[in-house]
């Protein structure tokens, strides 16, 4: 007589760096250091904000700052609230996008290269606003949205280029480098053309800078976020089943083309908005998700914290740049640039070196 053994339910293996969160019958993974990395990021991010609200050409504690916040009398209210709070926020929601955007878009390349003011999209965003600006065919308020034509017709450039019969990381960044140039050559000739006046607001608004800044002007860049956030949200996802070869990903059933074009759709659009409301801002989108990454130890880029970090970058430039040689003030993106432009120049040598970037 034969007896069957009937097996015992093996217990599930949780992933190392992942605790177990339970919400009433609902319960989720989360991974730790992400968790912990998101804390320091959004409390370091709230001392900068209040540091940024403090510091200026006149200087107020933070308690006379709160009082404002809160909405008590104060000899600080007008140059809190209608000077440092809607550039502030601008600057937040810049540093967001971008942050967001050149996570999605070095998630689908696979390479840390691929940054929107790298292969083209912020110089396509740029040459079409500029050019609206040099020659008067559009009013300052339109300008964001003309912004997010120019990067989408700047990407499907470099997508259709780069297309032969898949994407290939290298070639997809090469190809967005010389469109890149190229574009930067017809946004200086859409400058020399142009009135000497507007021509000269052009290329202040081409360093990038959040001076002047509003809610009126940073009203496009936060909509877009809004109204991005179930993508986002999506794309978090998603980037799961991009970070897999294309053949196990084909296999799963994932339709890989649709899924990228999605993400990078999604990325474009952050981008391209950021630019229109800031200027090209450079460097951003390319430091954020690299740094986050290394904050993280994630197989994927997380957006979350890639958000977190543009928005400190962003932030703390514009605050160094208002003070560091005061009462001159450096626009956003030359500090960024100051700090980009080493970081990508490691980034080459290193990819040269053939370790993994």
């Amino acid at each position: 007589m034969s007896t069957t053994v009937l097996d015992k339910p093996r217990p599930r293996v949780r992933p190392a760096g992942h605790g177990l969160v339970r919400l009433g019958p609902a319960s989720f993974l989360v991974h730790r250091r992400s968790v912990v990395s998101a804390a320091a990021l959004l409390l370091l991010l709230a001392a900068t904000a209040v540091a940024y609200l403090c510091v200026g050409e006149k200087t107020f504690a933070p308690g006379e700052v709160l009082t404002v916040l809160t909405g008590g009398d104060s000899p600080a209210a007008f140059v809190v609230e209608e000077l440092r709070v809607p550039r502030l926020v601008t600057g937040l929601a810049v540093g967001a996008a971008f942050g967001i955007a050149g996570a999605l878009i070095q998630t689908v390349a696979r390479n840390p290269l691929a940054s929107p003011d790298i292969i083209g999209i912020s110089q396509g965003a740029g040459a079409l606003t500029v050019g609206a600006m040099t020659f008067g065919l559009a009013p300052y308020t339109v300008l964001p949205y003309l912004s997010i034509a120019g990067g989408v017709l700047a990407a499907a450039l470099v997508y259709a280029f780069a297309w032969r019969g898949g994407l290939h990381a290298t070639r997809f960044v090469l190809i967005g480098i010389g469109i890149a140039i190229a574009l930067r050559s017809l946004i200086t000739l859409f400058m020399t053309k142009g009135d000497y006046l507007v021509a000269q607001q052009a290329q202040i608004w081409m360093t990038g800078s959040l001076n002047g800044r509003g809610w009126d002007e940073s009203a496009p860049v936060r909509w877009t976020l809004l109204a991005l956030l179930p993508a986002v949200l999506w794309a978090a996802r998603a980037q799961r089943t991009v970070s897999l070869d294309d053949s196990t990903a084909t296999a799963l059933g994932v339709r890989l083309g649709r899924v990228r074009l999605g993400l990078v759709g999604t990325g474009v659009v952050l981008a391209s908005v950021a630019t229109g409301v800031a200027g090209p801002v450079d460097f951003v989108a390319l430091l954020a998700p690299q740094i986050a990454r290394r904050m993280t130890r994630t197989a994927q880029i997380p957006l979350f914290c890639s958000a977190l970090l543009g928005a400190l970058i962003v932030v703390a430039a514009d605050l160094v740049g208002r003070r560091l040689f005061s009462p001159v003030e450096l626009p956003v993106g030359v500090l960024t640039a100051a700090i980009g432009a080493p970081y990508l120049i490691w980034l080459i040598v290193r990819s040269r070196t053939g370790e993994k970037a």
